[in-house]
């Protein structure tokens, strides 16, 4: 009776069989299970490659380039109120070239036009010549005031003389409010707009 017992609890060869994994199921499980691992090893590089991007978009938006936002008319038609821009470190500029700067707290956008020790001129009519010759500015809304500066102006050392596009609208170099700018006051280079969408490009 005891013997019989055992017998029906014991499972049968064919049961035995079933349970036993096929070599197919073998194969799925094992390719399942490299699936896995290489689904981690590609997480795992992906997140080490957000974070080090993410570490030097930081590091490089902290030190080497600076996102801006343009704020009133002193330079339309070239930039107009609203525009984002990108400017980036440089530690000499040329005339022509747009700067940003640092004035009491604010950040102003202005075009370079005299560099340390040129002669800057300005006539009544609004026409700007550096050492003796007249600069050639299609960009410009030309304007001689507003101005409490006399000319011809020497640039002094280490500073430069800039001035906004629309001439009549700009506090610029040409008022001892803001004067030349100095290197320490420079933040960089305005190189390229990012807004608005239909006027992406560089500067």
């Amino acid at each position: 009776m005891d013997k019989q017992k055992k017998e029906q609890g014991k499972p049968s060869q064919e049961q035995q069989e079933q349970v036993k994994p096929s070599l197919d199921q073998l194969k799925n499980e094992l390719k399942r299970e490299n699936s896995k691992k290489e689904y981690k090893k590609v997480l795992r590089n992906t997140l080490i490659v957000v974070v080090v991007v993410a570490a030097l978009a930081v590091l490089v938006s902290s030190f080497f380039i600076a996102v801006l936002r343009v704020t009133g008319d002193s330079m339309t038609p070239t930039l107009e109120t609203g525009d984002i821009v990108i400017a980036y470190t440089r530690t000499t500029f040329e005339p022509g070239e747009l700067v940003a700067f640092y004035y009491n707290n604010k950040v102003l956008v202005k075009r370079i036009v005299g560099s340390p020790g040129d002669w800057i001129n300005m006539d009544e009519e609004g026409n700007v010549s550096v050492n003796g010759e007249i600069l050639d500015e299609p960009y410009v809304e030309k304007s001689h005031d507003p101005t409490d500066l006399t000319f011809p102006y020497q640039v002094p050392e280490n500073r430069y003389f800039v001035l906004g596009d629309h001439r009549s609208a700009s506090i610029d170099s040409r008022s001892s409010v803001v004067g030349c700018v100095t290197k320490e006051q420079l933040i960089g280079k305005v190189v390229f707009r990012v807004y608005p969408f239909d006027k992406f490009g560089g500067l």
